[in-house]
């Protein structure tokens, strides 16, 4: 594999896009046998949220650590910021979430 020169790294760079991405976290409620239920409806409505092209990567996290997952968002984080405060995970308390503004490259995408 080469390396890319400088120029090739300023083009790619400047080929860019900007997107939002959340990093979803757990909280205590997660574990209760009565969050199941609002979970699998978060899951509904990434579905729909990637269906409608809002949301084009959902990476949940198995490791079981803090982290459930993370997202990469089309729309600013204000944007977002109204789609995650609308989750219904987020809203019975199950996760809470950070939002980051980051950017993709063109060709970028999980085989």
């Amino acid at each position: 594999m080469n390396a890319a020169n400088d120029e090739e790294m300023k083009a790619r760079i400047a080929q860019s896009k900007p997107y939002t991405m959340v990093i979803l976290k757990k909280t205590a409620k997660f574990a209760e046998e009565s969050s199941r239920k609002i979970v699998w409806e978060h899951g509904r409505r990434n579905f729909q949220l990637k269906d409608e092209g809002l949301l084009p990567i959902v990476c949940p996290a198995t490791d079981g650590g803090e982290v459930s997952g993370i997202g990469i968002f089309i729309g600013t984080p204000e944007q977002v910021k109204v789609i995650m405060d609308g989750d219904p995970g987020v809203q019975a308390g199950i996760f809470t979430y950070e939002i980051h503004a980051c950017r993709g490259f063109p060709g970028s995408e999980l085989p």
